[in-house]
C-alpha cells in the first residue's frame, strides 16, 4: 500500500494541520514509460500554498481529496522506463507520499553518483537553488558590480541567491530576514554585507535606503507586492526586479492584497520586472549544479537544513513555513 497526504478542503487563510488527511491506496500496476519510486525525502514548499485554494496560479489548484504535490528524492523500486533502472536514485515531482509514480512525462532526474548528501538535491542543488541561480542569471541579468537586495533572505532561495551574487562579484548584497539569529547568520556565515531585521525596524524603507545608499540594481523578491512597492523608489536606473515568491501574499485573498502603484518608476528608471518558473531552465540544471557543487565542496556556498521525521510530520512542517518558524530548507525524511 501507498500512504499519502491529501487535501481535506480548499484552504482559506493560513493553512492548518487540520486541512490535511492521511490516506492509503494500492500500489499501481505500471504501464510502459512509467516507474515507481520509494520516497526517502519529501519537500515542503511555500509556493504550494497557492494551489490549496481555488483559482488560477502557476499550476492548477489541488482538488479536495487530491494528493499534495511536493518534490521528492527516492529509489526506483519498479520500472518500465528504459531511462530509469530499479535501484537508481532519482529526484522528481512526486508528492507527500511513501511512493511516487512517474507517468512518463514531467520532472524526474537521476541523481549523480557523488559524495554530496542526497538531501541537497531538494535544497541548494534542487529547485530552490536552481531558482536562485537562474533567477539571478537569466531573469535578473546579473552583472559584476551590481547592488543586490534579497528578501526572505534566510530562506533556502534567498540565502543561496545572496551568496551567489557575492561569489559572482556583486558590489554589495543586503538581505532582509526576521529575527537577530537569522540576520547574524547571513552576515557572519553566509557573507552578506548587511542584514536587516524587518521585525525590529520601525521604518523598513529607511533601513533599506541606509543599507544600500547607492540604490538597488537587483531586487530578488520572495515576499510580495508591499515589498516591491517599498523598494521601487530605491531602484537604480536599469534595475531588475525578480519575482521569485510571494510568501506574504499567499494567504491573502487576491482582492485584499497590497497593490503596486508606483509604476512611474518603471518609466523614468527603465526598470524591468519579471517572474520565473524555474522549469523553463531545466535543461541547464546540470551545468548549474556542477558549478554550485564545486562552490559547496570548497566551502564557498553554505546552506542550512531542517529535517523532520515521518510522513505524519509533513502538514506541521508545511504550516510552520507561514509562521516564520523555518530557518533553512525544510524537508521530511519518510524512508531509510
Amino acid at each position: 500500500m501507498i500512504r499519502y497526504v491529501a487535501l481535506k478542503a480548499h484552504v482559506d487563510g493560513a493553512p492548518q494541520e487540520s486541512d490535511f488527511l492521511f490516506e492509503e491506496m494500492p500500489r499501481p500496476a505500471l504501464e510502459d514509460g512509467q516507474f515507481l519510486a520509494e520516497n526517502i525525502y519529501v519537500s515542503v514548499d511555500p509556493g504550494m500554498r497557492s494551489r490549496l485554494s481555488p483559482g488560477a496560479s502557476y499550476a492548477p489548484p489541488i482538488a479536495p481529496g487530491g494528493l499534495i504535490d511536493g518534490f521528492t528524492i527516492g529509489r526506483v523500486v519498479a520500472s518500465k522506463n528504459l531511462a530509469f533502472a530499479e535501484g537508481q536514485w532519482v529526484t522528481m515531482g512526486g508528492g507527500w507520499a511513501t511512493h511516487s509514480l512517474f507517468g512518463g512525462r514531467g520532472f524526474a532526474i537521476p541523481l549523480p553518483d557523488s559524495d554530496i548528501p542526497k538531501s541537497l538535491y531538494l535544497g541548494i542543488l534542487g529547485i530552490p537553488g536552481m531558482t536562485s541561480y537562474f533567477g539571478l542569471k537569466r531573469v535578473g541579468r546579473f552583472e559584476e558590480g551590481d547592488h543586490v537586495l534579497v528578501t526572505s533572505a534566510a530562506g533556502p532561495v534567498g540565502a543561496t541567491a545572496g551568496q551567489l551574487a557575492k561569489r559572482w562579484g556583486a558590489a554589495s548584497v543586503v538581505g532582509i530576514a526576521g529575527g537577530p539569529d537569522k540576520c547574524a547568520w547571513l552576515t557572519e556565515e553566509a557573507g552578506f554585507d548587511a542584514a536587516i531585521d524587518y521585525k525590529a525596524e520601525n521604518d523598513l524603507s529607511a533601513a533599506i535606503a541606509a543599507a544600500l545608499p547607492k540604490g538597488i540594481d537587483i531586487l530578488f523578491d520572495n515576499v510580495g507586492n508591499a515589498m516591491i512597492e517599498r523598494c521601487l523608489p530605491l531602484m537604480r536606473r536599469g534595475g531588475r526586479i525578480v519575482i521569485s515568491g510571494q510568501v506574504a501574499d499567499y494567504n491573502v485573498p487576491l482582492a485584499q492584497r497590497d497593490g503596486v502603484f508606483n509604476t512611474g518608476e518603471f518609466i523614468g528608471k527603465r526598470l524591468l520586472m519579471q517572474g520565473l518558473v524555474v522549469f523553463d531552465d531545466m535543461m541547464q540544471f546540470p551545468e548549474a549544479q556542477l558549478e554550485m557543487g564545486g562552490l559547496i565542496a570548497n566551502g564557498n556556498l553554505i546552506y542550512k537544513e531542517e529535517i523532520f521525521e515521518g510522513l505524519e510530520a509533513l502538514p506541521g512542517a508545511f504550516c510552520g513555513l507561514f509562521k516564520g518558524e523555518n530557518f533553512g530548507r525544510r524537508l521530511v525524511k519518510i524512508g531509510d
